[in-house]
């Protein structure tokens, strides 16, 4: 297998990962900025376990040395190398944005013009919970961005069952790893510590992919109000969603509707009645946990997600979907608990 931007969080992530996958050899790892040194020179945590020289992209190369290839690019460079591979034959699971969207039309309006626009209503969207059959057959995966599944997670029992109704205001909250592994002046720890920052509120790049995924779940045009946050800590993401219940909700019975909902899932923590998540209960972790309250006063239901960005938010849903796509337990290799502290 192959790990294509390898050095950015994502990327190192993956491997960590990998290396204790007991199915998985890797074989390719690839850096435009480390090219030549082994990865574990420039992530001295995989000294030992991961010791390969970061390559170029050189695709013809790359195919003929695997199976499956995960690319960890940045946004609106994926689809310049996943064509090749696919074509090529090989199976791929892509963490950019690339792929997400399935109209060409809605891609243009959020980022720019498709250059493979024949591939996007081929890719299956790679929310494990939402789309296991679909990922298990797929030849091209788009991993979900960290902000949608969250809160797709927290809301989808809701609008499977048809049980709210208008427009969903959704308030997240990420660590800064979500942003990627730049150099941007805003990133810098002066910049981040001891601040809380909103950000392209109603303009984030997310919104179509929630809207897309809440849609074709409820069967009906969705829309949300998104607001991400930018959090003083490394990783992690806690979405507050607001969304108005058709009739009064007992919150016992809003938590059977979601323990029967994800009654299949490893990685769905349901939490009992007046207990809410924390992102420090999954960090490192594939997990994703949920807690509700209805508020009777205002007539509104509550949802509230955490799950780690990094993992169930890129790396360990990217693994998940590999399993899938071989036939491998879901859960191998995602065992871990979170860290604590």
């Amino acid at each position: 297998m192959a790990v294509l931007g390898a050095t950015g969080y994502a990327g190192v992530e993956l491997l960590r990962i990998l290396v204790q996958h007991p199915r998985v050899r890797l074989a390719v790892v690839t850096s435009q900025q480390f090219v030549g040194k082994q990865v574990s020179e420039v992530y001295p945590s995989l000294v030992g376990k991961c010791d390969l020289v970061l390559q170029e992209i050189q695709v013809e190369k790359i195919a003929s040395q695997i199976e499956l290839a995960f690319t960890a690019l940045p946004h609106e460079t994926s689809m310049d190398v996943v064509p090749d591979l696919v074509e090529r034959g090989k199976r791929v699971i892509d963490l950019s944005a690339d792929f997400r969207l399935r109209d060409p039309k809605s891609y243009l309006r959020w980022y720019r013009p498709h250059k493979a626009p024949h591939l996007l209503r081929e890719a299956i969207y790679g929310l494990t919970e939402m789309h296991r059959k679909g990922i298990a057959k797929a030849r091209l995966v788009a991993n979900p961005g960290c902000y949608p599944t969250g809160a797709v997670l927290g809301l989808a029992p809701l609008f499977a069952e048809n049980m709210v109704q208008g427009t969903v205001l959704i308030d997240a909250k990420s660590g800064v790893t979500g942003a990627g592994r730049s150099n941007s002046v805003e990133l810098s720890f002066s910049e981040v510590n001891e601040n809380f920052k909103a950000y392209n509120v109603g303009v984030h790049r997310h919104t179509p992919e929630i809207e897309q995924e809440l849609s074709q779940i409820a069967e009906r045009s969705i829309s949300v109000l998104f607001a991400p946050h930018l959090v003083p800590m490394s990783r992690g993401i806690l979405s507050t969603m607001y969304v108005e219940p058709k009739q009064s909700l007992g919150e016992e019975k809003l938590i059977k509707v979601y323990k029967d909902f994800y009654r299949q899932d490893p990685f769905i923590r349901i939490l009992p009645s007046g207990c809410f998540p924390q992102t420090k209960e999954v960090r490192g972790s594939n997990d994703c946990a949920i807690g509700l309250r209805y508020d009777s006063r205002v007539r509104r239901l509550v949802v509230i997600t955490v799950i780690d960005n990094l993992v169930k938010g890129a790396a360990g849903q990217a693994v998940q979907n590999m399993n899938l796509m071989y036939g491998f337990p879901e859960v191998e290799g995602l065992q871990g608990t979170a860290l604590v502290p």
